[in-house]
């Protein structure tokens, strides 16, 4: 079984569906990520992550997002990690301002 998971922007994107990828409740979801931002957050959260800006979400081949690899911490499972990562990056949010 791996050390790690991979993490496509588009599985926290509110801009997304269900259908299309998004991977978390709407209601946690956020607009405009980038997967810098995603490996700024799982860091401080604990994790060893890293940006693989030349790949690209399968379902979107037209778009290079880039990917996060994450080295995957005790028993956290990759929704839970979704949902923290979800609820730091609105946090962070929250206090840049920034929407």
């Amino acid at each position: 079984m791996p050390d790690h998971f991979y993490v496509y922007p588009t599985y926290l994107l509110r801009e997304r569906t269900r259908k299309d990828g998004r991977r978390i409740p709407a209601a946690l979801a956020l607009a405009d990520l980038t997967g810098q931002e995603i490996v700024d957050a799982a860091q401080h959260l604990g994790f060893k992550a890293e940006l693989e800006s030349d790949k690209q979400y399968p379902r979107s081949a037209s778009s290079f997002e880039g990917r996060v690899k994450v080295v995957k911490k005790g028993t956290t499972t990759k929704a839970a990690f979704l949902r923290s990562v979800a609820g730091e990056l609105a946090r962070r949010r929250a206090i840049g301002g920034k929407k």
